[in-house]
Formats: structure tokens, sequence, C-alpha cells
């Protein structure tokens, strides 16, 4: 009975992060349903994503097919791009009805890793350039301040699940009743800032250390993350914080349940966001 909505920019490892789920509540002896997106089009889906009606007409089904197994005992996982957030509003609104419980669980990579990563794909898997752009700008990424999008999982470039925690999610707490919402938040405003502020500052000493000890070119390490670095230029203090700030902005509209994952999103953000 219990929903798991998966949601992400094309390629950015939604059925990868499906079939790991539904691998890891096996193991757990949870059965899974996968409901893909991609196998309910009749059509190629540049071909289905480049038409508005085709595609309302596979969300359409999608939905259906959602509804008609939430009364199974078994995992439901939703494997779509599922970026419109009335779409996910509806999805959420059907679970309540259904009085089960619910996951969002967001592959949260950025525009130019999923170009990247669509181009290693076979050619019949591609999504084109065209549409690729088109699907990144009209995309609505989850918010864990919105109750459908609540719990929010992210799964990061490295592709790990916190497949634990979605189990407890959804097997160790009640449903929401229906006509009535609730609001799951992984952790205290107070705490998430000072444990996102704490982190990046982190990050920053230790780039502005290996700067005085070493010349560009230098990979460097950081606490808390295996993510490493190369700066190709020296870097001042204002322009770390300048960053910084920004991704403050961006990580309080993504919410975190593992705390040690601020230190690799921020590095993962200066890679992207400097100019290396």
């Amino acid at each position: 009975m219990p929903l798991i909505i998966i949601s992400g920019l094309p390629s950015s490892g939604k059925s990868t992060a499906a079939k790991s789920l539904a691998d890891s509540f096996a193991a757990k002896g949870k059965e899974t349903v996968i409901i893909s997106e991609e196998a309910l089009m009749s059509d190629n889906k540049n071909n289905v994503f480049a038409s508005s009606t085709t595609e309302k007409e596979v969300r359409g089904r999608l939905k259906s097919e959602v509804i008609r197994l939430l009364d199974k005992e078994k995992t439901i996982i939703c494997d779509g791009l599922n970026y419109i957030k009335g779409f996910r509003y509806e999805l959420y609104c059907a679970s309540k009805a259904g009085k089960t419980t619910q996951v969002t669980v967001h592959c949260d990579l950025s525009p130019a890793d999923v170009e990247q990563l669509n181009e290693g794909r076979p050619t019949e898997e591609k999504y084109s350039a065209e549409i690729l752009t088109a699907l990144c700008q009209r995309y609505e990424p989850p918010i864990s301040s919105n109750r459908w999008d609540s719990p929010l999982f992210l799964v990061l470039k490295d592709g790990k699940i916190d497949s634990e925690s979605i189990l407890k999610c959804l097997y160790d707490r009640a449903p929401p009743p229906p006509n009535q919402s609730t609001q799951t938040q992984p952790l205290s405003n107070t705490d998430f800032l000072y444990q996102l502020d704490r982190q990046a500052q982190e990050i920053i000493a230790r780039i502005l250390e290996s700067q005085k000890l070493s010349g560009p070119g230098e990979e460097i390490s950081f606490p808390n993350t295996k993510e490493k670095l190369i700066l190709t230029r020296s870097y001042t203090l204002s322009e770390l914080a300048r960053t910084k700030r920004q991704f403050i902005t961006y990580a309080k509209e993504r919410a975190i349940q593992d705390v040690e994952k601020l230190s690799s999103m921020f590095v993962q953000y200066l890679r992207s966001n400097l100019i290396l």
C-alpha cells in the first residue's frame, strides 16, 4: 500500500533508484511494484514529450495505474519524471484517500550532470537536446515545505539512497487521515541552518588553507565527504563566501535527511558553479 514517488530531471538515475529501492525492500521481506512512466508510453519518449496532449495522456495512465494498485499489499514505486508539482499533489491526494503513507525521492542532479549522462546513453535511449533542455526548464523540484512532497529524500550524484529511513517512514508511521494534512520536517530550522553554515565554512577554510600551501591544480579533499575538488586558479574569500550564500539559498529549499550529505552537496555545488 505505501507509495514512493520518484522525481528528477531526465537521465538523473530515477529508474536506477527505483530498482535499488525494490532490491533493498525485497531484502527486508517487503514486496514492491514499479510503475514505469516510460513503459506506459506508446511512442518514443522524445515524441511523447514533444506533444503536450500525448504527454498528458501518459500522465493520466500513470496516475490510473498508481490508484489501481494502491489497495494492494505491496509498496508502489512510481518511476517517472513527475516534474509537475500539481501532478505530485494529485498522487498525494490519492495516497491520502487510500489511507496509506507516502514519501518522495528526488534524484537531485544538475542540468549539466544529466546532459553528460544522457550523452553516454545508447542512441535509442537518449533524449534529444531540445527535449532535454525543455524538460529541465519546466521541472518543478520537490520542496519539503510542500506537504505533498514530504517526507523528502535526496539522491545525489553518487546514487546513494537511504533505503532504511525510507522504509521506516513508510511502515513505522501512521498515514495522514483523510481531509487533514501534516508536514514532516527532517530537521528543525535552527539545527539545519547551523549544520549547513558550519559544514560549508569548513570546506571554504580548507580551500583557503590549501591555496596557501600549494598552487592551482592540486586536488583538495574535505572533511565529512569523499568528494574532492581541483582548482585551476586561486579564489578570494569574498568569491567563496558569495557562492556559499547562493548554496544556502539553494539548500534551504530542499530537505536533507542525513546532515552528512551537506558537505557533499556543497562540494558538488562549488564544482558546478565556480569557474574552475
